[in-house]
């Protein structure tokens, strides 16, 4: 639902997808006084389609039986980038691509500005009893996990600017452009099209891992509950989630100590593992091509003033992270693994924030 022109640009965008991956019919367009409204085939009730990937993820967490099948998704999802960018793909400028889901959020007063550098976000320190602004924390030194980081914000977001110039040129393909948990119907099927047409294939990558390791499982369940029930058909609660372990300041020096665990269920360690196979395999992915697009998604989806202080932190160290040129694909995406079984209960699908 949006604007004529909204409605129109995300009708093409189906239109040139429509012939290369599986999408849902189209059925029409209708006009209403304050908006237009795009009627698609709904894949449930047809019984073409029975869950999204996010469901068939926390069941994985679950079941080990329903790995092989969330295996088999997460195949469907890497090929189908895959065969964008080698069939449809050529080098154009950011500018010449959907600009939603990155140029038009690091733009100077996009999102980025307002969330971050329009005023000092304070951020109460977990374990410390102490609050820290964003630029206060920019003077401190970080240890995290033993590796030293600096946590910048507004540096970050100016570099960022400059890899992600209008103009620079990136590798893109004509895709679904928001390949997340909640747009991906099991069988494989293609869902949402807001963000449909050419994007960068190093963006649908980051997009996806990303949500593979934060949002589907953490952030979106707990900061955004109402639009998490009514998107996943199941909406199981999430097993388990990051955490701080030790957080020690010291002021004198300078100088902040963490130590974090990435606990994830086997179902999203699984799904993290198989992407991050197939991309490396199948598109060269890596963390120095996609950090910019990375960086954007952990900064860019969920605002930072909606976060705990235990929270955001961690949102940051991860930040620093992917802005770390030591840091690899590998070592970025490790999660430690956490059994646990519950159960719970089911809900309707509509679209999910991007």
């Amino acid at each position: 639902m949006g604007t004529r022109e909204q409605a129109e640009a995300e009708v093409k965008g189906w239109t040139r997808l429509a012939s290369r991956i599986a999408v849902p019919d189209f059925h029409g367009q209708v006009a209403l006084p304050d908006r237009h409204v795009l009627a698609y085939e709904d894949v449930f009730a047809t019984g073409r389609c029975e869950l999204l990937m996010g469901d068939v993820i926390a069941l994985a967490d679950r079941d080990p039986a329903v790995l092989p099948r969330l295996e088999r998704l997460v195949d469907g999802v890497c090929a189908d980038l895959r065969a964008a960018a080698e069939e449809t793909g050529k080098r154009v400028p950011l500018a010449a691509c959907v600009p939603d889901l990155y140029l038009d959020r690091i733009r100077p007063g996009g999102r980025l500005d307002r969330w971050y550098l329009r005023r000092d976000l304070p951020i109460t320190l977990p374990h410390a009893n102490t609050t820290l602004t964003l630029r206060e924390l920019a003077d401190f030194t970080l240890t995290a996990n033993g590796r030293q980081l600096t946590l910048n914000v507004a540096d970050v977001i100016e570099s960022l600017r400059h890899v992600l110039a209008p103009d620079r040129r990136w590798l893109a393909g004509l895709t679904q452009g928001d390949p997340t948990e909640p747009n991906i119907a099991e069988r494989l099927c293609w869902l949402d099209f807001e963000f449909a047409g050419r994007n960068t294939a190093v963006g649908e990558a980051a997009n996806l891992l990303w949500y593979l390791m934060a949002l589907g499982g953490w952030l979106v369940p707990r900061y955004q509950p109402d639009v998490y029930a009514r998107t996943l058909r199941l909406a199981l609660p999430p097993l388990t989630g990051p955490r701080i372990e030790h957080l020690e300041l010291h002021e004198g020096s300078r100088h902040i100590d963490v130590r974090y665990s990435w606990n994830t269920g086997p179902g999203r360690i699984a799904a993290i593992a198989r992407a991050l196979h197939r991309l490396r395999r199948e598109d060269g992915s890596s963390l120095e091509e996609i950090h910019a697009f990375l960086a954007l998604r952990i900064i860019g989806v969920i605002p930072a003033s909606r976060l705990t202080g235990h929270d955001l932190f961690l949102v940051l160290i991860k930040l620093a992270e992917s802005q770390d040129p030591r840091t690899t694909i590998d070592t970025f995406f490790t999660t430690t693994p956490t059994l646990h079984s519950h159960s719970g209960g089911r809900s309707s699908n509509v679209r999910a924030p991007a």
